[in-house]
């Protein structure tokens, strides 16, 4: 066998292998299922807390500084998830709203991420185990920015991303249906002071997933990326939307 038919051989053999990862029939046989977080390796999980009582019912908050998401449910409550945020090259800030919800969104890596690592796979599909997005898509205003699952779950409370806000699917599953379009969202850096308001999380809007413990992988993992580029989010007139980035320390 030449040369060039071996190196056709172990490209195709290769390619082969990529598309057998990425095969939704063949990913339980792989073992990558769904890491939804929320284990005893993994910790995280809502709950339910006091509130700052200037934010109405149905906004959400993202304290970068805090890693927590806040939903206000009542006047001084909020219902709370850890999220993971941005590294500090990628800091942002301001008020948006909820343009658009996906289940189980497709993922493409966008040409600046395929130019930094070519190995990346062109698409993934939606409900993909190994999909970064995880299993249900916020879209923010006209931005590149979501609030999104993850196939990473051992990334959330850490600064990681490119702008997004990550979750763990499990609380992005509880969080999906409590959020319609228009919501608005005020993604700031600003530490809030909270206490518990139950001994107990937050009831389920949904039936709760069923938790994995497979130690299979992540697309982070194999590929080294993140899920999103750094953009900056389009503003939105009607709602006087000041997203901006900041280079300041926090």
């Amino acid at each position: 066998m030449t040369f060039r038919a071996r190196m056709n051989s172990f490209a195709c053999a290769a390619v082969a292998a990529l598309a057998v990862a990425l095969s939704p029939h063949s990913a339980s046989a792989q073992g990558f299922d769904f890491l939804w977080g929320g284990t005893e390796e993994f910790g995280g999980g809502r709950g339910v807390v006091s509130f700052n009582p200037q934010f109405k019912p149905g906004e959400i908050i993202v304290s970068f500084s805090d890693r927590r998401l806040y939903l206000i449910t009542k006047p001084g409550q909020a219902i709370t998830y850890p999220v993971a945020v941005p590294t500090g090259e990628a800091r942002w800030q301001g008020k948006t709203y909820v343009s658009n919800k996906r289940v189980n969104p497709p993922w493409t890596p966008t040409p600046e991420m395929v130019a930094k690592n070519p190995r990346l796979p062109r698409w993934v599909p939606g409900g993909h185990p190994m999909n970064p997005l995880g299993v249900r898509a916020l879209y923010l205003g006209s931005s590149a920015y979501r609030i999104h699952g993850t196939d990473a779950p051992w990334t959330i409370g850490q600064a990681v991303s490119h702008g997004c806000i990550r979750m763990l699917n499990q609380d992005v599953l509880d969080l999906y249906p409590r959020v319609p379009v228009g919501t608005r969202v005020t993604v700031t850096w600003q530490h809030f002071n909270t206490s518990s308001a139950s001994n107990s999380s937050a009831p389920s809007s949904s039936k709760s997933a069923s938790s994995s413990s497979s130690s299979g992988g992540s697309l982070s993992d194999l590929f080294f990326y993140d899920d999103e580029p750094a953009q900056r989010p389009a503003t939105r007139k009607s709602y006087r939307s000041s997203v901006q980035r900041s280079a300041a320390a926090e």
